[in-house]
């Protein structure tokens, strides 16, 4: 996904202001099992994702404990450290190689300030992340591990064949064996 299909996505700028957004924005590869944030680190940069796939997970019980993932066209942020400038609670791992867009937070920050438009953007960019952050924690808490499954072979079909099944496992909240047989109880 291109960077203007990204930036659109989250909220149509002007011309001039999405010119100046993308000026600020460059373009990085990451091989697999790269970490861009990692637990306990303050985060600098917000990243989109243009070829990819990443997990965001945290250390519970000495386990890993992965609660998104993100593929094309997603941002991949620590929210804490885009806010408040303080080290983010989950560390986030590629899953692939990939392809990201990378601005710093202080960039856009400026941007910000000087451009009513890109602030405006701003606003909507965190209004979603709040959104889906809160349907994260709905679903973790409300809804059983073999509904979650539907929905996400259901909006996301291919994240089966992208990431190990322990991932999914952790992020379901279940164990390997349990997602075998719901996977078993839904072909």
């Amino acid at each position: 996904m291109n960077i203007d299909e990204i930036i659109n996505q989250i909220y149509a700028l002007p011309p001039a202001s999405a010119l100046r957004l993308k000026q600020t924005i460059e373009e990085v590869k990451y091989p697999k099992g790269h970490i861009l944030f990692e637990e306990g680190k303050t985060g600098r940069s917000v990243y989109f994702i243009k070829k990819g796939i990443v997990r965001a997970f945290l250390y519970q019980n000495n386990n890993e404990v992965t609660f998104w993932f993100g593929t094309e066209g997603d941002t991949v942020i620590s929210m804490k450290s885009y806010v408040s400038n303080k080290p983010g609670y989950e560390s986030i791992e590629l899953l692939e190689d990939s392809i990201l867009y990378r601005i710093q937070n202080r960039q856009l920050q400026k941007l910000f300030d000087e451009d009513i438009f890109i602030a405006n953007w701003g606003r909507k960019f965190a209004e979603t992340e709040l959104v889906k952050a809160e349907e994260r924690f709905i679903s973790r808490q409300f809804i059983a591990a073999a509904d979650r499954y539907e929905t996400l072979i259901s909006t996301n079909p291919a994240l089966l064949q992208r990431v190990q099944l322990c991932h999914i496992a952790s992020y379901l909240g279940i164990t390997q064996v349990s997602l075998s047989r719901i996977r078993a109880d839904v072909k």
